[in-house]
């Protein structure tokens, strides 16, 4: 073992570093199963480092099946590393459901690290360089919708697995996606029977949201087929309250409360006098005001299929359907 890659810093415990530096040398291949590791007071010696501080590295090492000991043979590699950074944008229950059914269909000896990098470029890239070389695989959801985040091109493409963003080349890279343009559009025609009965259509995207913009010209277009006018509310001062006749599609959800407050207040009836219809679906939709339709992908499915991508290595690109739920608002 070469002690040199350990390499101790204020930014981290002693503990943590000596863990990770012996994981990093067993996923390059230079620990192997079988390889045996200093003795607690050799390593402590070479280290400079506490007794303490190896032991609690070699019991969190035993914790993580990567080391085992015995009296005879001292402590010893037993393990392959299987650690998989889980890199996600924000938090959200649609997303929870992806996790859940990412670790549920991963086998017991996978350990996943669920980051959320609350897309902020500079966290993005923080994460990420400082993840390289440490995982066996790296599922992400890009930075960005339009392009494929530099920092990325610096894993290796056949450890990398896209998910949700996409609209852009991703040349050999394997992706689990949806698409937020021509998608939508198809969802609004497979229910345009029940959107007849709106004169128009209106859009709330704050201007700071990261949802794709594609979005917003796959309605102007639906309504250009529908032969209706389309609006895009960006900023709250564009905001003049609820009109009847109006299908409203909005994609955060503090303003399904602007929406159905104003509509309460002014008489109008949810489904009726106007409509709502929200991006990706969640089971609180189901009980608010008899029902919220909402337009989705299933994040369940994308976290089933990217764990089965993890464990069976065979190359996926696919965007997954978006479909739309019906229920009373519409």
């Amino acid at each position: 073992m070469n002690i040199l890659d350990f390499n101790f810093s204020h930014s981290r415990s002693k503990i943590k570093a000596l863990v990770e530096g012996v994981s990093q040398q067993i996923l390059q291949g230079r620990l192997v199963p079988g390889d045996n590791l200093p003795s607690i007071n050799e390593m402590s010696e070479m280290l400079v480092v506490s007794r303490d501080t190896v032991f609690k590295a070699y019991k969190e090492l035993r914790r993580m099946q990567l080391v085992e000991s015995n009296p005879m043979k001292g402590y010893y590699i037993t393990g392959k590393v299987k650690r998989i950074l889980l890199l996600l944008d924000t938090y959200s229950s649609f997303k929870q459901d992806l996790y859940k059914q990412f670790v549920a269909n991963l086998s017991g000896d996978y350990k996943v690290d669920l980051i959320f990098h609350q897309y902020n470029e500079q966290l993005f890239e923080t994460i990420v360089r400082e993840s390289t070389g440490k995982y066996t695989m790296y599922v992400v959801m890009n930075f960005s919708n339009e392009v494929l985040s530099p920092a990325l091109k610096k894993l290796p493409a056949h450890q990398v697995l896209l998910l949700d963003f996409g609209n852009f080349d991703k040349g050999d890279y394997n992706y689990i996606c949806q698409n937020f343009d021509e998608s939508f559009f198809d969802c609004l025609l497979s229910v345009r029977e029940q959107l007849d009965k709106y004169r128009r259509f209106c859009f709330v995207f704050p201007g700071e949201h990261s949802h794709p913009v594609g979005s917003i010209d796959a309605l102007y277009r639906y309504g250009e087929v529908v032969g209706k006018p389309c609006t895009v509310v960006r900023t709250s001062s564009d905001w003049q309250g609820v009109e009847p006749g109006t299908l409203y599609i909005v994609i955060v959800r503090e303003d399904i409360v602007t929406i159905v407050k104003s509509a309460d207040e002014k008489g109008y009836e949810l489904g009726n006098d106007i409509g709502l219809l929200i991006y990706n679906e969640e089971p609180l939709l189901e009980i608010i005001k008899n029902g919220i339709a909402s337009v989705s992908v299933d994040f369940g499915l994308m976290g089933k299929k990217a764990a089965q991508f993890v464990m069976k290595r065979q190359p996926v690109q696919e965007f997954l359907p978006t479909t739309i739920q019906l229920r009373p608002s519409i």
